[in-house]
């Protein structure tokens, strides 16, 4: 969903830095000297024991292990893949180490991420927001009940890249669509709820109220329970690559109410109270997703995140990977150094970067993945949380094309 890091023009520099940094393994000195990186990770990293990292000792690294170990399946497009990665080697050394574990012991678990990688502090501020993943009741014909529709992308999207680019393509625009005339813009959310599309046949399955719609749209994926009585499983599929905007951002510089207020549940609140104001507020965020049917191998499974893999609720965050490689372990302290249930999750906690989101940018920003239904719904909607975050890297790691 996200341009290669290669396109980066601070990518080269990246490398450079990174590579001097983790050539020695667990050689490296306690602290990175504060070195400035290129505005591309707009942080610096800091080595840090893990003694030093408070809660560490207390998390169930046993479960998070068994998260890792998804990665593990998928090493190859995971492990190996820019900025950071590892020679095919060391990446079975590392799989083969953790597979060796049992999955119900703590005390190895803990120890395998202690010997097999190094924590690297992000020194500034983070902030973490939750997200979940809808269950719904649904259809897949339209009724005088069940009447938005979920779409499917159209046959001729494509994703943006230096290679297809028009001239003069708008730089916020990532997707278009490849048609007999040459690549042209598809029409936004506002235009799409007006029928811009309408005329395509594109209607997955339908869902009965416009605001769960749109909150499936933020959220990407969903679990639908259909007139049928089948289960059916939604994930993305494609977007039209207008920039996206948050609706919460723009209630609050109407003044209509703080930040704080407009969590997910603070924004349904507003939505189902004017009524009259939605659509417009929807057209907003022009940004406008696509879904997929995916078929579930197991009810227990979790979505499918963009590493390809099954989430794993209060273990898997999305990042942005241009900073964070899919992947990696993450921990997640509390900024203010408190520890405990926090807005509705045990903090500190380690985790798996795992997912991407269009609303999270930058390297010190993360998006915890709570689970299914309205439970976990109502939980994700109350995080939001000042945070630091401590990058897991494997030793050995190195940067593709740079550290050979």
């Amino acid at each position: 969903m996200l341009a290669t890091d290669r396109q980066n023009p601070f990518y080269a520099l990246f490398c450079i830095w990174f590579c001097a940094v983790l050539a020695g393994g667990d050689a490296v000195a306690e602290d990175t000297g504060g070195q400035n990186l290129p505005e591309a990770w707009s942080a610096s990293l800091v080595k840090v024991p893990f003694k030093q990292l408070i809660g560490w000792t207390d998390d169930d690294h046993a479960s998070v292990l068994s998260a890792f170990v998804r990665v593990c399946d998928n090493a190859p497009a995971l492990l190996s893949a820019s900025p950071i990665s590892l020679n095919p080697d060391r990446i079975r050394s590392l799989c083969n180490a953790a597979n060796t574990i049992p999955r119900r012991d703590r005390n190895s678990a803990r120890k395998f991420f202690e010997t097999e990688f190094s924590a690297f502090s992000i020194p500034q501020s983070g902030f973490l927001t939750g997200y979940y993943e809808p269950e719904l009741f649904a259809a897949r014909d339209a009724d005088d009940l069940f009447h938005v529709p979920l779409l499917s992308p159209p046959s001729d999207l494509v994703t943006i890249s230096e290679k297809n680019r028009p001239e003069d393509w708008p730089a916020d625009l990532s997707h278009g669509r490849d048609t007999t005339n040459g690549i042209v813009p598809l029409p936004d959310r506002g235009a799409i709820m007006k029928g811009a599309l309408s005329d395509e046949k594109l209607e997955l399955v339908y869902l009965s109220d416009p605001i769960d719609a749109f909150f499936v749209h933020v959220q990407g994926s969903a679990r639908l329970r259909l007139t049928d009585g089948t289960v059916m499983r939604v994930g993305y599929a494609g977007k039209t690559g207008h920039p996206y905007t948050s609706i919460g951002k723009v209630l609050v510089s109407r003044g209509e109410g703080t930040a704080d207020q407009f969590t997910m549940n603070g924004l349904r609140h507003w939505l189902a109270t004017n009524a009259d104001q939605r659509d417009a507020l929807f057209a907003q965020n022009r940004s406008y997703i696509f879904f997929r049917e995916i078929k579930m191998i197991s009810d227990a499974d979790g979505p499918i995140g963009a590493a390809s893999l099954p989430l794993v609720a209060g273990r898997s965050i999305a990042v942005d990977r241009t900073h964070i490689p899919l992947g990696l372990p993450v921990f997640l302290q509390a900024d203010d150094g408190v520890t405990g249930k926090i807005q509705g999750l045990e903090l500190p906690r380690l985790v798996i970067a795992d997912d991407t989101g269009s609303a999270i940018k930058g390297p010190a920003r993360a998006d915890v993945f709570i689970g299914s239904g309205k439970e976990a719904g109502d939980t994700a909607g109350t995080i939001r949380h000042s945070v630091r975050l401590t990058i897991l890297i494997p030793n050995g790691a190195r940067i593709e094309g740079v550290c050979q």
